[in-house]
């Protein structure tokens, strides 16, 4: 009879999200999760595969935590300033949720950006595609911008989004504020 386990999937995968988060991909070994997850490498091999399976599922946790600013952002009505809110909601969730990493989805996009791991790679595109067709949505409903504009300003802002997610994990509040305010100052 196999035996059950003494842990949940959930909680230990939040403990790899963290330290997936600390770390990175690269820099997180299995010792590492070993330590962080509290349960060893045969539970961690069983459960999820590999370290990758715990990177994938990782990913998985942490878009399901930062699902409510993506919908805010989706379902807004106010254009640019939703843009303008979801860059501030993604500066203040991290920081709720005890990091001062940055995006976890942007620094794996950074980490993966040279990589061959075609599933992440996957990942990431279609994260950062779907981000830039919001931001196109919202950049729309000014009807004074023609399609090339609404275009350019698109990739401003997802660019704008990467160093705010750098920016994050260095620069404190006010700095990241004028950033901000800066960013919109331009749009």
């Amino acid at each position: 009879m196999a035996r059950s386990k003494q842990y949940s999937e959930q909680e230990v995968i939040e403990k790899a999200m963290s330290l997936f988060w600390r770390n990175g991909y690269e820099n997180t070994s299995v010792r590492m999760l070993e330590k962080e997850m509290g349960i060893n490498q045969f539970s961690i091999y069983s459960s999820f595969g590999s370290k990758h399976g715990v990177f994938l599922e990782s990913l998985k946790c942490y878009k399901s935590k930062v699902f409510s600013i993506f919908e805010k952002l989706q379902n807004g009505t106010d254009g640019v300033n939703d843009i303008k809110a979801f860059f501030y909601d993604s500066v203040r969730i991290p920081t709720e949720m005890g990091s001062n990493k940055g995006c976890l989805l942007t620094n794996t996009y950074n980490e993966f950006a040279d990589t061959e791991d075609q599933l992440i790679q996957d990942q990431m595109t279609d994260f950062m595609n779907n981000l830039k067709s919001i931001f196109i949505e919202k950049l729309k409903t000014d009807k004074s911008k023609d399609e090339t504009t609404v275009d350019k300003q698109a990739n401003y802002l997802l660019l704008a989004k990467h160093g705010l997610a750098a920016a994050s994990r260095v620069n404190n509040k006010q700095e990241i504020e004028d950033y901000i305010e800066l960013t919109f100052s331009n749009i």
